[in-house]
């Protein structure tokens, strides 16, 4: 067994706006793992809120864990260790998307069907970022003009306030009629919960499909306010780290967001959905910032999700990786054995 790392920067075309601040350039960690003449490759995005800031920090948190050993565990038992031990999800997602790679390689199976889930089949939803009304028209050109791409999710949660967000959505619906795509929205918790309220009203009479964590991560006490009398299915995302989170707020949301980063990679989200539909809940798919390789592992669990929101390789100038293309609006690895992506050579040769 050979574990290498590979620190990397991805160059955005678009810094991405949300209530939080801004996402611009970043470094991520790439890993490989080689066995019996194979390679699985897993990538890891640093977050704040994922309990690792840098590319240096999971390298290191990963470094550590590798020491215990993980020959003689399964990916479950590893997934639980790694969360006893404090491991940030985004480090070790890069571990858990590596070794799913490779085992679907050793089965000479494509990702998805070793684990008995159908191809992608839900279109993915492009991200527009917050801005003014005078950049929406251009984006919204560049997003679509030429591509297959059938959904839209608008971030609002504007720090400028509702008004702003009133103003951005009005100018998306007017540049998006010539294209006919679906529309839905993530506030990112930028809204109180009056604010909640009255947004989502707003939204739904103009045709929105859902809402998208409209309370702060730590407010979710006041979902129930908005729960009743919803005019819009209820996602959260933030509020939903891992599957133990499902049943928490259950009583009070129609869905939950995961994210491989956000999670742990592939065996968490697993867990994730199987709680969600012990809860009757819908399930979403989305990502940070990640290039194709993570993209692809998330495209091999989409089959089985209600939602998908992968698209932030699209937005990436070059992506480091390859393996992974938008046919008819679908996010759609390569089905090749394993989750269909790699890092290209002149980034790690």
């Amino acid at each position: 067994m050979q574990i290498k790392f590979h620190k990397v920067l991805l160059q955005k075309k678009y810094p991405l706006v949300i209530s939080r601040g801004v996402r611009g350039d970043s470094y991520n960690l790439f890993l490989s793992y080689e066995k019996d003449g194979l390679k699985g490759w897993g990538e890891a995005a640093p977050g704040k809120n994922e309990k690792a800031e840098t590319v240096e920090q999971m390298q290191e948190q990963l470094i550590t864990f590798l020491e215990g050993g993980i020959e003689s565990k399964n990916t479950e038992e590893l997934n639980q260790s790694a969360k006893q031990t404090g491991v940030a999800p985004c480090a070790f997602a890069a571990l858990d998307i590596a070794l799913w790679d490779w085992k679907a390689k050793k089965a000479n199976l494509p990702l998805n069907q070793l684990l008995k889930l159908p191809k992608p089949f839900i279109p993915t939803s492009l991200t527009l970022g917050i801005m003014p009304p005078y950049q929406v028209k251009e984006r919204i050109n560049i997003l679509f003009h030429d591509s297959s791409a059938k959904a839209l999710k608008i971030k609002l949660g504007s720090p400028e306030g509702i008004e702003a967000d009133k103003e951005m959505f009005a100018q998306v619906l007017e540049s998006t009629k010539q294209y006919q795509v679906k529309i839905r929205v993530d506030a990112n918790g930028g809204w109180s919960t009056q604010e909640a309220i009255h947004m989502m009203q707003w939204l739904a009479d103009r045709g929105v499909d859902y809402i998208e964590q409209p309370l702060e991560e730590g407010q979710e006490s006041e979902l129930k306010y908005i729960y009743n009398n919803r005019p819009l299915p209820i996602y959260i995302d933030e509020s939903c780290r891992y599957a133990e989170d499902v049943g928490k707020w259950a009583n009070h949301i129609d869905g939950v967001n995961m994210k491989l980063m956000k999670c742990g990679g592939v065996t968490e989200a697993l867990n994730i959905i199987k709680n969600a539909k012990k809860h009757s809940l819908k399930t979403m798919i989305g990502c940070m910032s990640e290039s194709s390789v993570s993209i692809a592992a998330g495209a091999a669990l989409s089959g089985g999700i209600d939602h998908v929101d992968l698209d932030s390789h699209y937005n990436l100038a070059p992506d480091p990786a390859s393996g992974v293309k938008l046919i008819q609006g679908i996010t759609l690895p390569d089905f090749v054995p394993g989750h269909g992506a790699s890092l290209k050579p002149e980034y790690h040769a």
